[in-house]
């Protein structure tokens, strides 16, 4: 276990806070499915046609350590299986669909692939995302202090866990010591056999 290990969870940490949720309405989720030619009571995946399991966004939220200018809301999300959102990843998700990538659509020679690929490139006409371009909207002094706390945090994390080491160290050192003192200080004692070997050498002598 190290602090610097969640380092990437602080980063995403920095980036999902800034970006805005617009829930959908049951109206724009009932439209969203039409277009990808499903319903609301039967979806499925529309990467590879298994049972959907959350909804992806189609479009990365974050890329290289900030975010891309797209937000969570119903033009940017479609319904996904497990195992596809996290093949996907940040992706760009045609390319991803028909990469050799782990678990992707072609990887796993999904027979009607082209047709998913033709319906999600309808689902991009159906309604423009937002984007937007956060440095734009709140000004480069607010943006660069919204990134300098993040790379305060960054630092305290790698000197707390130069701290941790030390301490981890000194205390397995102390661990060891008082392991080694024990055995010894420990008396040694003889058991089963041992012992009945012990007690009769002992009375013979004793004679």
């Amino acid at each position: 276990m190290k602090i610097t290990g969640r380092s990437s969870s602080i980063t995403n940490a920095f980036i999902n806070s800034i970006i805005p949720v617009v829930p959908p309405t049951d109206e724009e989720i009932k439209e969203a499915l039409e277009v990808l030619g499903m319903d609301h009571e039967s979806y499925c995946c529309a990467y590879c046609g298994d049972k959907a399991t959350e909804w992806d966004h189609l479009r990365p939220l974050v890329k290289d350590k900030r975010p891309t200018g797209n937000i969570s809301e119903i033009h940017n999300l479609i319904p996904s299986c497990g195992k596809c959102n996290q093949s996907k990843g940040n992706k760009e998700w045609e390319a991803w669909m028909r990469s050799s990538a782990l678990l992707s659509p072609a990887s796993r020679k999904i027979s009607d692939l082209e047709y998913r690929i033709e319906k999600i490139r309808n689902y991009e006409k159906w309604g423009q995302p937002t984007k937007i371009d956060f440095e734009e909207v709140v000004g480069l002094l607010v943006w660069e202090e919204h990134w300098a706390n993040w790379e305060k945090i960054q630092s305290f994390m790698k000197e707390a866990q130069l701290l941790a080491t030390r301490i981890n160290q000194s205390v397995a050192k102390a661990h060891r010591h008082s392991q080694s003192s024990q055995l010894d200080n420990a008396e040694i004692k003889p058991t089963g056999e041992a012992r009945l070997l012990i007690d009769v050498f002992d009375i013979r002598h004793s004679r």
